[in-house]
């Protein structure tokens, strides 16, 4: 299933990111929202400051914040030491409450899928230099950012790959990346989890996202009242609000104006 972008009847024209109310419940991604993609997953640099950020804006709700990213947890961890909070890694296929038990979903036709998966993106990648496969164990991301002009040819073979598989996975077209994970996880789905537990239960949640990743997500958010904000250039989404880049979001977070 590509989720490039939202149904057309769940677009916005989306408006400059309001005031949050202090009691609303964060939710928040990483690469491209809080940190800047690089051209490589393991490049990014985080700024300085982005652990005591979200230390302080979780600690002024309760706890109620959490990142929500398609790394995996031991990277959101390694990435935003010292800060270990609520978090879902893999797309919502792990999740750290905030309490700190973690809950890992088992999906064996999923897990089966990405076997038979991983030699033939590995095949596709060896032949076309400036292309990679990340192997998140649980998920396959094929990057291109280094070869933009594969483009049309990675694009068209993934969706075929995507047909052969689509009762287990999904495919997710994303900047410069193509990405499989299970069709049972998605950070939709993490979130109305985080929204069933404390602290988050009985708040409005708010997510930042910037991606057809994030989409899902913006979704619940929406379907529960919320703010959906998208961070980055203008671009079809479910997101009803916006903000230009990473640098206006961690200046939005740090501003109070989430609370």
């Amino acid at each position: 299933m590509n989720l490039r972008a939202a149904d057309e009847n769940r677009m916005c024209n989306a408006q400059e990111a309001p005031r949050c109310e202090p009691r609303a419940a964060l939710f928040l991604d990483l690469d491209g929202t809080l940190i800047e993609i690089a051209a490589r997953p393991e490049l990014v640099r985080v700024p300085a400051d982005l652990p005591g950020l979200l230390a302080r804006l979780a600690g002024g709700r309760a706890g109620a914040l959490a990142v929500v990213s398609g790394r995996a947890l031991a990277d959101i961890d390694r990435l935003l030491a010292p800060w270990q909070g609520a978090a879902a890694g893999l797309h919502g296929a792990e999740r750290r409450r905030a309490n700190g038990t973690i809950e890992r979903t088992a999906d064996p036709g999923a897990a089966a899928a990405l076997a038979r998966l991983r030699p033939i993106l590995e095949a596709v990648a060896a032949e076309a230099p400036g292309v990679f496969v990340e192997d998140k164990g649980a998920a396959l991301a094929l990057h291109y950012r280094a070869a933009p002009g594969r483009a049309a040819a990675l694009c068209a073979a993934a969706r075929d790959l995507a047909v052969q598989s689509a009762a287990a996975l999904r495919l997710v077209e994303g900047k410069m990346v193509l990405e499989f994970r299970p069709a049972s996880a998605s950070k939709g789905t993490a979130i109305a989890a985080f929204l069933g537990e404390p602290p988050f239960r009985g708040r409005a949640p708010v997510f930042l996202g910037d991606d057809a990743t994030d989409e899902d997500g913006f979704a619940e958010v929406n379907r529960r009242g919320g703010l959906a904000i998208r961070v980055g250039p203008p671009g079809g989404s479910a997101a009803c609000f916006a903000l230009p880049s990473v640098a206006a979001a961690l200046s939005w977070l740090a501003a109070g104006r989430s609370g």
